[in-house]
């Protein structure tokens, strides 16, 4: 599983003209889920993510959490994180997990992340996003289960 977080001050999702999901002060997170992930990839990463100290204090240094923070989550689905690039021009996505197992998988991360008292707003699985946002730092981190 991997994850792209990035600090935001705004994000919103939109498919067809419908705003989605949005979300004003907290995370964006990009989330792509491979064909050997399972609970314990998806628990390790909520619970990185809700911990992480990635917050400025009253010094300017990142040491505060998003629960600090009081920050929201918009997530979105993926799949484009598992590019293998290393041969031709066209990516390959063999190691992205197929639909019917990401999905699933993609839903228990955010049921997880909500179960911790956050704030989560989607995008819709599968579907062409608009996503905009405004990167706050710019701070923006790979994680990886």
């Amino acid at each position: 599983m991997k994850v792209l977080l990035q600090r935001c001050k705004n994000a919103k999702v939109t498919v067809d003209g419908e705003v989605t999901g949005k979300i004003d002060h907290g995370y964006l997170l990009l989330v792509g889920i491979t064909t050997t992930d399972s609970d314990k990839e998806i628990t390790y990463l909520a619970d990185k993510i809700a911990g992480l100290r990635l917050f400025e204090d009253e010094d300017g240094k990142m040491n505060h959490s998003i629960v600090e923070a009081r920050g929201s989550i918009l997530s979105v689905s993926q799949f484009t994180l598992y590019a293998d690039t290393r041969k031709g021009r066209r990516p390959s996505f063999t190691d992205a997990a197929r639909p019917e197992i990401a999905k699933p998988l993609w839903e228990l991360f955010n049921t997880k992340l909500r179960d911790k008292g956050f704030t989560v707003e989607t995008g819709v699985f599968g579907a062409m996003m608009d996503v905009t946002f405004t990167n706050d730092g710019p701070v923006t981190i790979m994680l990886e289960a």
